[in-house]
């Protein structure tokens, strides 16, 4: 068993789960991933906690999925939860209730309330129930962090090619389609609005993105923009909207999934709407281009 946000299941938090599959498997057992939601520092810190994450719940679930879990489990996060002592904290969850026999965490681990207990105290709580520690190499968990930073920067720079590298996926983003203005199809570029499930997802930079469009009715080569749409509106309201290449689709009130491939352009002022679309058929040669 271990424990953790596994924000964005990177590369990095892949080999920590590869470790941990083995361990299961050399002691006979079954691998658990024992996680929160929501995150402890949205219930500790609401107002405040700052937080731009690269998975939804769900994101998160079909990552781990794929990294071939035997049992997720995703425990309510609360403020009565975070008073459990130590001792509580490991009689009452990790002895009591999953059973482990071997828990692998990092040197730099802390758990229970305020923080207190850490990688000492819990290999004489191992003792004292008899299960194993297992430490995680500090390297290891350097390339967790290093890789968490540079994804987040390479998204808010707008580099997805960089970001999905270290992911070892592509970056997703989904939403639902909402009612929009009609801009685009005033244009001949029909748009998809979408408002993002998640309101605490890392939005990439502004921009023009090639990317692939998950919907109902299968899968579909998309060309994405986020920003504030300066040609055609004053407004700072940032937008999520997605034209579909291959396809005429309504796709008003559906979930749809983005899966984003790469950048093409940062986001531009235009001088008028027929520079602009101009740009926006060269944009689609480019995504088309891309995507093949």
């Amino acid at each position: 068993m271990t424990t953790g946000t596994f924000d964005g299941v990177h590369f990095g938090h892949q080999k920590i789960l590869e470790r941990l599959t083995d361990v299961a498997s050399e002691v006979d057992g079954e691998s658990v991933l024992f996680t929160f939601d929501p995150h402890p520092r949205m219930v500790l810190f609401p107002d405040d906690h700052g937080l731009q994450l690269l998975n939804s719940r769900e994101e998160k679930i079909e990552r781990l999925e794929a990294c071939g879990l035997d049992h997720l489990i995703i425990h309510p996060f609360s403020k009565e939860f975070a008073r459990l002592t130590p001792l509580e904290y490991v009689k009452q969850i990790l002895v009591d209730a999953v059973g482990v026999n071997t828990m692998v965490v990092g040197y730099d681990h802390r758990f229970g309330r305020h923080r207190e207990g850490d990688f000492s105290s819990l290999q004489q709580f191992g003792e004292m129930f008899q299960f194993r520690v297992e430490e995680i190499p500090a390297q290891m968990l350097e390339e967790v962090n290093v890789s968490s930073t540079k994804i987040r920067s390479a998204l808010s720079e707008g580099d997805v090619h960089k970001a999905n590298e270290y992911l070892r996926y592509n970056y997703p983003l989904r939403g639902i389609v909402i009612e929009g203005d009609g801009i685009g199809k005033d244009l001949g570029f029909p748009t998809a609005n979408v408002q993002i499930h998640d309101k605490n997802k890392l939005i990439p930079a502004k921009g023009v993105y090639a990317v692939l469009v998950h919907t109902d009715q299968g899968t579909f080569k998309g060309m994405l923009n986020i920003g504030v749409r300066p040609t055609v509106t004053k407004s700072e309201e940032l937008r999520i909207e997605v034209h579909l290449l291959d396809a005429e689709q309504n796709l008003y009130g559906q979930s749809i999934a983005l899966e984003l491939i790469d950048r093409i352009r940062d986001e531009q002022r235009f001088d008028g709407l027929d520079a602009l679309v101009a740009q926006l058929q060269n944009d689609k040669e480019k995504v088309l281009a891309r995507l093949s």
